[in-house]
């Protein structure tokens, strides 16, 4: 005789031989134990969807402020009361710290003098103060940024090319092919020519003891040390050299 089988309201065994519960029974556990299943999925759905807005909902500000249109970029300098502003602070400021007696600056914009200040002293001993306009100050190597400038307004016409050998534009001397790499004007710009370098000779009394710079360069070559664009080193005749082909190639003497 059959043992009788009392099942647990809302649970299911599949240990339970299936000969032993009434085909009612079955049906009451598989239900109550698919009941639970449903149960439990809504509310692991439910709590997934939960999380999901929770999310959305916070990284909502910062996709709205990401999607916020950047401010206007600031307008271009025109005021020249705001340059002078500027620079009387950081001209009194460097003039002190490095014992500097006295500076000018101008500023040009658009083919025009924008702002143009004297700071300091010309003459400590008789307090003269600079004027922007009547003192003279020492070129110097501010001529190399002219000379640079020149060149790179050729090479944007066409008329030389940075790569090439700067002997195709000297006329009247050659640079010597010690190496079998050529200097360009490339070169001389970024003053890896790989010339030595001395300042005897650099500098005269007079303006009257001045040389056309073709004659000069002629004399005054250095020897060639390394192999071009392998190091750095500063060259007065290197930059010298790419003003006398300035002055070939556009026909316009240096000093105008």
């Amino acid at each position: 005789m059959a043992k009788k089988i009392i099942p647990q309201i809302g649970s299911f065994s599949p240990s339970i031989s299936e000969d032993l519960l009434s085909e009612r029974e079955r049906k009451m556990s598989f239900i109550n134990f698919k009941q639970f299943l449903t149960r439990h999925t809504y509310i692991a759905l439910l709590s997934i969807a939960l999380c999901l807005l929770t999310c959305v909902m916070s990284t909502a500000p910062a996709l709205a402020a990401s999607a916020t249109p950047l401010p206007a970029p600031a307008s271009r300098l025109t005021d020249p009361h705001d340059l002078e502003t500027f620079l009387d602070g950081m001209l009194a400021a460097q003039l002190k710290d490095d014992h500097i007696p006295g500076a000018t600056v101008s500023v040009v914009k658009d083919g025009k003098v924008l702002f143009a200040k004297g700071y300091g002293y010309a003459d400590i001993q008789r307090r003269e103060p600079v004027n922007a306009a009547t003192t003279i100050f020492r070129v110097g190597s501010v001529s190399k940024l002219l000379t640079g400038t020149a060149v790179m307004q050729l090479a944007e016409e066409g008329k030389v090319n940075l790569h090439a050998d700067v002997n195709t534009y000297l006329k009247t001397f050659q640079i010597p092919a010690t190496y079998p790499q050529p200097i360009t004007l490339a070169n001389l710009l970024t003053h890896t020519a790989g010339f030595e370098d001395s300042g005897i000779s650099n500098y005269v009394p007079t303006a009257h003891d001045l040389q056309p710079l073709g004659p000069w360069l002629a004399t005054h070559m250095p020897a060639r040390v390394r192999a071009p664009g392998v190091f750095a080193s500063y060259s007065n005749y290197g930059a010298t050299l790419a003003g006398y082909i300035v002055e070939q190639v556009s026909g316009v003497p240096f000093d105008q």
